[in-house]
């Protein structure tokens, strides 16, 4: 059974509880609800939240924009379909499903390869698990100077500046951002896999120069983000 909040046409400018104004003109069936999210979520080049989409419908809360998109998503799993809706960085984003990844494979061989060296990740690995953290304090773990590849992790915005600690000479703190959870598929940073003691940097594949293989994608914003493959 169709639930009533999929169920209910909407016009533009009216609300998802609006009632349209009946007119004589046959004209093209007015979208739904999910509709009006699936639409966003193609649409938006970011993680779509909650509180957005239900401002973006006028709905009562946050609540109802959840529901909507459970849904949408309910719908691409009873339709098999090749697109999935996930919850990632903090929102919702429109993703293909892993079987459809060959044939992404092959349309992608002639992309620009980028690599994320085995420092970068190392970095990132780091400030992930103790972040807000400063440059001396990743130097301390890793036992060599990281200037260098925290410039580029920046360049990437796969970290920002979240301020300046309170220690001789103020060094800058750095923490990991959005485009960080989303280019390794994560909803938030408890999504990290969990460690205990020691923190063991993984073996990520790389080639014989240390370097690991990954795709170059554009990131939300306009961003240049790598992601593993």
């Amino acid at each position: 059974m169709t639930s009533s909040s999929s169920a209910a046409k909407i016009h533009p400018g009216t609300t998802s509880r609006s009632v349209p104004i009946r007119t004589f003109k046959e004209g093209p069936p007015l979208p739904t609800p999910t509709d009006v999210v699936e639409a966003l979520l193609f649409a938006s080049d970011t993680p779509l939240e909650a509180d957005r989409i239900r401002d973006v419908l006028e709905l009562t809360d946050s609540d109802e924009a959840r529901t909507l998109v459970d849904e949408l998503r309910v719908r691409y799993e009873k339709e098999d379909r090749a697109l999935a809706v996930v919850e990632v960085g903090g929102g919702y984003r429109m993703v293909t499903r892993p079987q459809i990844a060959p044939w992404l494979m092959r349309l992608a061989k002639t992309r620009t390869k980028a690599r994320l060296s085995r420092p970068a990740l190392e970095t990132l690995a780091i400030i992930a698990y103790r972040q807000p953290v400063s440059r001396p304090e990743v130097d301390a773990v890793r036992g060599v100077n990281s200037e260098g590849v925290l410039d580029s992790l920046l360049e990437r915005r796969l970290l920002r500046v979240a301020g300046r600690k309170e220690a001789p000479g103020r060094p800058f703190l750095y923490e990991t951002t959005r485009e960080f959870l989303v280019a390794f598929g994560l909803r938030d940073l408890n999504d990290l896999p969990k460690v205990d003691g020691e923190l063991v940097i993984p073996d990520m594949g790389g080639g014989p120069d240390g370097e690991a293989q990954a795709q170059h994608e554009p990131g939300p914003s306009g961003a240049d983000v790598t992601t593993r493959s």
